[in-house]
């Protein structure tokens, strides 16, 4: 009862401020500029004269923050079996503050961020019914976020080290060469890929010559993606995975990256090499003879282009990746290409189309992997399509993404509707749709009953 009171009186305080945001018209005060006098006595709270008002930072240093409230309603689950979680209802009543601080002097930047969130729909439903490990990855979270000091060494080479993304590739929804930073999934489908990119500890020199610029990276941190756990609607079976092993931080755990970017008129390219950790696991058994998931290396060698025509802009990339390995086979490893092909289409007034196709062939396949635990297929497919367009002076954005595993979705499709409104300069509100339908067999056999409808309100400070 304690903490459902605390988590109530916490969220009542962030949705009157929110809400007190709304009622700032557009084009008219901040908030802070509302409420700054409120905390001064009677006498000293009349308004500045111009130029007198102090600046509350050093020219060197900025502070920037957000806090948002998300909520999502999952519409289409039946009842639970015995022992089992409701997903019924609400599943999302998130609350979330994001700071960062960026501190300049001469060549040099310093950056630090991090985010944390709580989410009272676990503390409201039955929390008995949901596992830890569910609880530990959806309930409450704080993590440092990009935080590394950057700057210039010459005039031809910089410097970055620390948490960072680094985005390699073309594409804006599929990921073929984009390999370096992890993704978080724990509800698939419901924001754009650059908004699920998870930093990494890396230092990163980069030296600028002429059209071109080289890339050298060493990843020290090894992180892989966030995915649902046993218990989440989104879990593709009915009990926990074995325990995963993760290389910890240490000299025989780096990973190394290298990256040429040209851009030249008209047309870009780009080259890139990597020696990673396979971001997928396999089953394997440890020296005891337990089961666990492992994360062997593999090499990466990949190639992207863009070229422009008038209002089209057409896109490839390709990526070879030897030294994948699988459970059913621990004897031999095997070797995979990506080609992604993809087009955009800006021609019509206040509109972005896109579409963009992935098949991902594993040579010298074994009918052996389409088993548990591997569930693989010689070659596999993934279609995007978007629609974004723009209304109201850009003040409303309606956006739908068609994601398609397969063919023919046979393994699989998501759909997602959402309208964004910024109601102020600070304020956005939105609202969407996320429909699945499940595959025919495979990950993705179970999803069909995960729709929901989601929600969110953002104040950017």
């Amino acid at each position: 009862m304690k903490l459902r009171f605390l988590v109530t009186r916490y969220l009542t305080v962030v949705l009157m401020l929110l809400l007190s945001a709304t009622l700032v018209p557009a084009g008219g005060q901040a908030l802070d500029e509302v409420i700054s006098g409120f905390d001064q006595p009677a006498e000293k709270t009349g308004t500045p004269p111009a130029g007198e008002k102090q600046r509350r930072l050093p020219p060197w240093l900025t502070l920037r923050g957000r806090i948002g409230l998300s909520a999502a309603v999952n519409v289409a689950h039946h009842a639970p079996e015995k022992n089992a979680p409701d997903d019924r209802g609400l599943s999302m009543l998130r609350t979330t503050m994001a700071l960062e601080s960026d501190a300049t002097i001469g060549r040099w930047k310093a950056r630090v961020s991090g985010h944390a969130f709580y989410d009272a729909a676990y503390a409201l439903k039955d929390r008995s019914a949901y596992s830890q490990a569910l609880l530990d990855l959806y309930e409450d979270e704080f993590e440092w976020d990009e935080t590394y000091l950057a700057g210039r060494l010459s005039d031809h080479l910089d410097i970055k080290t620390g948490r960072q993304i680094v985005v390699w590739g073309k594409s804006d929804n599929l990921r073929v060469t984009d390999i370096l930073n992890p993704l978080d999934n724990r509800v698939p489908g419901l924001v754009d890929i650059k908004y699920r990119r998870l930093p990494v500890a890396m230092t990163k020199l980069d030296y600028y010559t002429g059209a071109w610029n080289l890339s050298a990276i060493v990843l020290h941190e090894v992180r892989f993606d966030k995915n649902p756990v046993f218990n989440s609607d989104f879990f593709p079976g009915r009990y926990p995975l074995p325990p995963e092993d993760i290389p910890n931080l240490s000299l025989d755990h780096q990973q190394y990256a290298l990256a040429a970017n040209g851009i030249f008129r008209g047309w870009d390219l780009s080259l890139y090499a990597a020696r990673i950790f396979d971001p997928r696991s396999h089953l394997s058994r440890n020296t005891d003879g337990r089961l666990i998931r492992s994360h062997n290396r593999i090499t990466m060698a990949g190639l992207t282009a863009n070229m422009a025509f008038g209002n089209w802009l057409l896109k490839g990339e390709s990526a070879g990746f030897d030294g994948l390995a699988f459970g059913n086979r621990p004897d031999r490893e095997f070797t995979r290409l990506d080609l992604m092909a993809g087009v955009e289409y800006t021609g019509f007034s206040e509109t972005h189309l896109s579409l963009e196709v992935v098949n991902r062939h594993l040579f010298d396949f074994d009918d052996r992997l389409r088993a548990m635990p591997d569930l693989a297929e010689e070659d596999t497919f993934q279609t995007v399509a978007t629609l974004v367009r723009d209304f109201a002076n850009d003040t409303l954005s309606l956006k739908i993404l068609l994601t398609a595993f397969g063919g023919h979705g046979e393994d699989g499709r998501m759909e997602r509707i959402q309208l964004d409104n910024d109601l102020t300069d600070d304020i956005t509100f939105t609202i969407g749709l996320l429909l699945y339908q499940s595959a025919d067999d495979g990950l993705l056999a179970d999803i069909g009953s995960n729709d929901r409808v989601f929600m969110e309100m953002t104040w950017d400070f």
